[in-house]
C-alpha cells in the first residue's frame, strides 16, 4: 500500500501477540506499547534530516558526526495515545507535545472532541500523531482536519495495530499522510472495534472508566 507501512519484524510480531493476549495486565500492556512504538518509529522516521557536525570523543576531537534539525509536533490521541507517545518523545529530542482529545459516539460510531491542544498555527512543522488503534480511521481523519486548517506540514500516524478499512478511508481522505503499524487486521466489528484486535486500549492500559 502507497505511503503504508506494516512491520514484518519477528520481534515486533512476537510483542504484538503479547499485547494481543487477554492475559496480558495493564503494567505489561503499556511497556508492550513503549517497545512495540520504538520499533516501529524507528522505521518510520527514517527520513528524518540531519546536518554535519562534529563531536569529541575519548580518542579524537571534532570526529565527524550527524545531528538531528527538525523540530517536530508529537500528537497522541486521548487517552490511549499516552501509551504510546513517551516512546516517541525518546527517540527525538526536538519536540513539542499537544493533546488532542477524542471520545468515541458508540452509536454514530464518530469521534467527538474535548481537548484541542494544537497550536494556532503549526507553520509547516512536521507532525506525528500517536493512536494505538486504526480502526475505522474516524479520529485520525478528524485530526488530520485540524491539522489541514493550521498549516501542518507533513504528517505520520503512528499505530499498534491497524483495520485495512482504516488504513484506505485515511489515504483516500489524505493519500500524502504516511501511515505505519505493527500490524495489520482484516476486519472491523459492527461496533467498530478492530478484530482480531486487542481490545479497548485505553481500558487496557488506564482501566475503564468511570461511568
Amino acid at each position: 500500500m502507497p505511503n503504508a507501512l506494516m512491520s514484518d519484524h519477528p520481534v515486533v510480531a512476537d510483542k504484538v501477540r503479547q499485547l494481543r493476549a487477554t492475559t496480558t495486565t495493564s503494567s505489561d500492556f503499556l511497556r508492550l506499547s513503549h517497545e512495540i512504538t520504538r520499533l516501529v518509529a524507528y522505521d518510520a522516521l527514517r527520513d528524518l534530516p540531519t546536518s554535519a557536525t562534529t563531536v569529541d570523543t575519548p580518542v579524537i576531537a571534532g570526529a565527524p558526526a550527524r545531528e538531528l534539525i527538525e523540530h517536530v509536533i508529537i500528537v497522541p490521541i486521548l487517552r490511549a495515545g499516552l501509551g504510546m507517545s513517551p516512546a516517541v518523545q525518546e527517540l527525538i529530542p526536538n519536540h513539542r507535545l499537544c493533546l488532542v482529545g477524542l471520545r468515541r459516539n458508540e452509536e454514530t460510531l464518530l469521534p467527538e472532541l474535548y481537548h484541542d491542544g494544537l497550536p494556532a498555527d503549526l507553520a509547516g512543522a512536521r507532525v506525528i500523531i500517536c493512536d494505538p488503534m486504526l480502526a475505522t480511521g474516524g479520529s485520525i481523519v478528524f485530526v488530520l482536519d485540524l491539522l489541514a486548517r493550521r498549516n501542518a506540514g507533513s504528517v505520520q500516524v503512528l499505530s499498534l495495530i491497524a483495520a485495512q478499512p482504516g488504513v484506505d478511508h485515511v489515504l483516500s481522505a489524505y493519500p500524502d499522510v504516511h501511515i505505519s503499524a505493527a500490524a495489520l487486521d482484516e476486519c472491523l466489528t459492527d461496533q467498530g472495534y478492530i478484530t482480531p484486535g486487542l481490545g479497548d486500549a485505553g481500558d487496557r492500559l488506564f482501566g475503564a472508566p468511570v461511568r
